[in-house]
């Protein structure tokens, strides 16, 4: 969730920077930062906490200058504090950056062994000194080449500006699976994360696309991507109101929330992966005390999107911390006088903490003893007030009533939690666990390439299947709760009826409803049962259903049968429902559009179910 803002031109900079970084509080963050350029000195101040700290830090004097970059940081590698606070500085080199760099550590160790001191915690402050190395060899092209010839060495997701006293009026941007947009002005220009940050000064942008950056001078805006090739790009006017600009330009807060999970998933991440060590820390887990070395169980409750969550995070908790799960509907729950104890950790999912069927299974949890941990978006929300432990998703602000980037989030956190005390119990090989993190950390830049691969082709489909009556949604192992999740979308915002079912209960009775009309969407990733999912496709195709087939590895059997084939990257088994869900959120969207529903606002739901 961490914003940037950068600017260059004749306005105090240190004042731009914090008006367009108090525009992007909605995305959260824990500690904020901004340099300048003050008579050819670059001068950096940082706090943590709100603006408000990094306010009082700058003075009344403040930073006068007219070029610098700013940012509000959410912690990904490191904890919360000024040392890991952006801008980070190498020499004459500052950088501010959002996302994760995957290979960080060895570029870390690479670094020392060049007499590089390395102050901080973070996984940014590496690209600072690479950058800096980089003109201390003698670039010729300057910042701007050599953080070209950086972005060659960097594995991973990345927005990052970057400036020298060398240049004192230039700004270099580069965007890699994190969203960039430009603002031009005149005889200046603006760089920001997301578009509000830059209304208040110009209406005309240009949004970079992964694999490009830009050299920014005044108001010249110089594009090209990686490899060198110059973009021609003209700016667009954009003339929204606010609403709009939460937008970010897409038609429907849906969408847009479907393209942040790249992002989201990252921000859950955030401070609680250390690639270097292998292993995920969750302080937040330490206000359970002992209460965990106790647990002999586990239960995790939620509601509709949330509890298809939970299902997945049954196969996870099993696998990694082999500790019997059991999952409720939370408005099932207390009516059954549930065998929860002091020994039972109970998990309630709830994207918005206000859901009061979850809110009752907690209370009831807890008259019986049970230690309760939350898994949540909303800050300070009742359930996690009420809560033992919370883990927040910090997904940000999720607008339409369907939820998407909630639920992969959530989705994340379970993962996370499943290695945490898989670790803590001895029941996770650690070799395993260091393959998982890794997996893991690799999952935003596959979602990402998911959406730029299968959007368009998904949008095409959607025009055959949105005139039918009925779908039919097919999963095996961890990823028929996804078949339950892809059916619920539809169902929610385009009001087509759909069910989900394990593709092995096919022939027990949902094989009756197959015909020549019905749509079959099939989840077959090339895991240990590949072949027994083809064998129930074929059993549809006999029956002349259409079949919608989405995995990692088609081979010609598969492609002779299905009508459509969504292909994805691979992953760990554990960690393929976060990218099956995408195509699926996508075909719901694009669906609902053919159909002209109220995507957004769909009829009779609402974004939280707070009554009974």
């Amino acid at each position: 969730m961490c914003g940037i803002v950068g600017y260059v031109g004749e306005r105090r900079a240190d004042r731009v920077l914090l008006n367009g970084l108090r525009k992007l509080e909605y995305r959260g963050y824990d500690s904020a930062g901004i340099a300048t350029l003050v008579d050819g000195e670059i001068q950096i101040r940082r706090a943590v906490g709100k603006l408000d700290n990094l306010e009082e830090a700058l003075g009344d004097v403040g930073l006068v200058g007219g070029i610098g970059i700013g940012h509000t940081r959410w912690a990904t590698h490191g904890r919360p504090s000024e040392q890991n606070a952006h801008p980070h500085r190498s020499g004459d080199v500052v950088l501010i950056h959002n996302g994760i760099i995957e290979n960080y550590v060895e570029l870390r160790e690479e670094l020392a062994g060049d007499g590089y001191e390395i102050i901080s915690e973070t996984d940014t402050e590496v690209i600072s000194h690479l950058i800096h190395r980089q003109l201390e060899r003698g670039e010729p092209g300057g910042l701007f080449e050599a953080t070209r010839a950086v972005l060659s060495l960097l594995t991973g997701s990345y927005a990052m500006v970057v400036m020298t006293s060398r240049e004192p009026g230039v700004l270099v941007t580069a965007k890699n699976s994190t969203p960039v947009v430009l603002g031009v002005g005149d005889g200046e220009s603006f760089i920001a994360s997301d578009i509000p940050a830059l209304l208040e000064y110009t209406r005309d942008v240009l949004f970079l696309e992964d694999g490009e950056l830009a050299r920014i001078e005044g108001g010249k805006i110089e594009v090209t991507t990686f490899d060198g090739t110059p973009v021609d790009r003209e700016p667009r006017r954009v003339s929204w109101d606010p609403v709009t600009a939460q937008k970010g330009g897409y038609k429907h807060f849906l969408l847009k929330e479907i393209h942040e999970q790249p992002q989201a998933i990252i921000d859950t991440m955030r401070g609680r992966v250390a690639q270097d060590t292998a292993d995920v820390v969750l302080p937040e887990l330490d206000a359970l005390g002992d209460r965990l070395g106790g647990i002999e169980k586990m239960c995790i409750v939620a509601c509709g999107t949330a509890w298809h969550s939970a299902l997945v995070g049954k196969f996870i908790m099993e696998r990694f911390a082999r500790m019997p799960t059991e999952v409720d509907y939370g408005s099932e729950f207390r009516y059954r006088d549930p065998l929860v104890d002091e020994k039972t950790l109970l998990i309630v999912v709830s994207q918005s903490g206000e859901t009061a069927d979850t809110l009752a299974a907690l209370e009831a949890a807890q008259k019986r003893g049970a230690p309760v941990l939350a898994i949540c978006n909303v800050v300070d929300s009742s359930i996690a007030r009420k809560a033992d432990a919370v883990l927040y998703t910090h997904a940000g602000p999720e607008i339409s009533v369907a939820s998407t980037k909630a639920f992969t989030t959530q989705l994340t956190a379970l993962y996370l939690l499943g290695l945490h005390l898989g670790r803590r119990t001895g029941k996770i090989d650690k070799d395993l666990e260091a393959e998982c993190i890794q997996a893991i950390v690799e999952i935003p830049r596959l979602v990402e390439q998911i959406l730029q691969d299968t959007e368009e082709a998904i949008a095409k489909d959607s025009r055959l299947f949105s005139q039918t009556d009925d779908f039919l949604y097919l999963g095996r192992g961890i990823n028929y709760p996804i078949a339950l999740e892809g059916a619920l979308k539809l169902k929610e915002i385009s009001y087509i009826h759909a069910e989900g079912y394990p593709a092995g209960e096919m022939k027990h009775g949902p094989i009756a409803l197959i015909d020549e009309f019905m749509p079959v969407v099939v989840l077959i990733p090339r895991d240990e049962v590949y072949g027994k999912t083809l064998s129930n496709l074929k059993e549809v195709e006999s029956r002349g259903g259409r079949i919608i087939a989405i995995t990692d590895g088609a081979d010609d059997e598969l492609r002779s049968i299905a009508e459509s084939v969504i292909e994805i990257p691979q992953t760990s088994t554990s960690l393929m429902p976060l990218l099956l869900a995408i195509p699926l959120q996508l075909l719901a969207y694009y669906v609902a559009v053919e159909r002209g529903t109220d995507v957004d606002q769909p009829r009779n739901l609402a974004k939280s179910v707070t009554v009974e």
